[in-house]
């Protein structure tokens, strides 16, 4: 029987010094140990009831009243042996209780809104994954990395999205950046992403894509709101389609290391704000061969400034830390965007990395897809429309630049 309470008596000892900070006892120990060696209790007393308000900053409620007890029994012990009135030590002792009663209180109210703060995380995290769903490192004949960080790192999403899908007309990729902040901005942002999801799998025009989302944001949003966004396909071998709506433009890299910032032929409002001018989106056909890559991304990384107010070179930071593996490359931007702004962003910033590995031997043996007048065209992305199959005509026949240079080869107003 005495072994069984030996047992239990154990267990309970260990439970309570599994619970008790180890901090706050070290300072009461400190303490007590300055009154005994220079004595003098009364004026040392008091700083006892330090360890119980520390404790509530960083244990839970049982770390607290053990620490607590700890400082009154010691504090006891020292007034007893310095002869302290009673009256003065009753005094100390009340206050050493009534502080670590209120940590203790403290301590419980921090523990309940830590728990809810995790499980609004937890929320906002399952909401991440539904809006942003993680991107493979391999779609269709890219390679892809993305990497994504909220202003507000306890909300985990922002304003900033991205998707990017395989479909019957070839890869096809948004990047967007949605006016303001908050739970309103999340939900244009959810809205953008599902109407291009559906639209990429349906519309064989890109030009098309961009068109169903203008209708839905003109349904749903405000007279002020808007949504910057870059859409791009790849609709065949060889060939990029981009449509920029007033958003920055992407940043091409050919295999040579050459970095060029594809600018729009012809600027377009944002998307929402159609309505207002007259201007209507481009398609621009670039060339995009074998160990080229294309960087997109959102204002919240060019407009970083860091402590002298200067912006974030992402061109150059681009060409530095270029890379064959996606994924390497932007964690390299990333980690020096974080260093430039001192270690914490301030606005929402989303970097998506498309790279053209050369094609293997299995994808070179691939037949050649069928026109509609039956002579062959090459093909790298699956099933294709007349219209694609049009544009990509047109774009080897529309000039002889220099490949190495982002050029317009096709500019097609919706």
């Amino acid at each position: 029987m005495s072994q069984v309470r030996n047992h239990g008596r154990d267990r309970v000892v260990a439970q309570l010094a599994a619970g008790t900070p180890a901090l706050p006892v070290l300072i009461v120990s400190v303490i007590v140990l300055v009154a005994v060696v220079c004595g003098a209790g009364t004026i040392w007393l008091p700083l006892l009831a330090a360890g119980p308000a520390l404790a509530a900053t960083t244990g839970g409620p049982r770390g607290v009243l053990c620490v607590g007890l700890l400082a009154a029994v010691l504090g006891a012990t020292l007034g007893t042996r310095d002869g302290v009135p009673g009256h003065e030590l009753t005094a100390v002792l009340s206050a050493l209780v009534a502080v670590t009663l209120a940590s203790g209180l403290a301590s419980a109210l921090r523990g309940r809104r830590e728990r809810v703060l995790a499980a609004v995380r937890s929320v906002a995290e399952a909401a991440q994954h539904a809006l942003l769903k993680p991107v493979p490192a391999t779609v269709g004949p890219f390679q892809v990395a993305v990497r994504y960080s909220a202003a507000a790192a306890e909300a985990r999403i922002g304003g900033d999205l991205y998707a990017l899908v395989p479909t019957p007309y070839g890869v096809r990729l948004i990047v967007g950046d949605v006016r303001g902040k908050g739970l309103p901005a999340v939900g244009t942002a959810a809205l953008v992403v599902g109407v291009f999801r559906e639209a990429a799998y349906d519309e064989p025009d890109l030009l098309a894509v961009v068109g169903r989302i203008e209708r839905s944001l003109a349904r749903n949003l405000g007279a002020d709101d808007f949504v910057t966004a870059v859409v791009a396909g790849y609709p065949q071998a060889g060939h990029l389609e981009v449509v920029n709506c007033g958003h920055a433009p992407p940043l091409l890299v050919r295999e040579s290391g050459t970095v060029v910032a594809v600018e729009p032929a012809r600027p377009a409002p944002p998307l929402g704000l159609r309505a207002l001018t007259d201007e209507t989106p481009s398609l621009q056909v670039l060339a995009f061969a074998d160990g080229d890559q294309l960087l997109l991304y959102t204002d919240g990384v060019t407009e970083a400034r860091n402590h002298s107010r200067e912006f974030y070179p992402l061109a150059e930071g681009l060409a530095r830390h270029l890379s064959d593996e996606p994924a390497g490359t932007l964690t390299a931007l990333h980690d020096e965007l974080l260093t430039h702004v001192g270690g914490r962003l301030h606005d929402d910033a989303a970097l998506l990395l498309l790279r053209k590995p050369a094609a293997s031997a299995s994808e070179a043996a691939v037949p050649e897809a069928v026109s509609d007048d039956g002579s062959g065209s090459g093909s790298g992305s699956g099933s294709r429309s007349v219209s694609s199959r049009s544009r990509a005509s047109a774009a080897k026949t529309e000039g002889t630049a220099d490949p190495g240079i982002p050029v317009a080869a096709l500019i097609k107003p919706e």
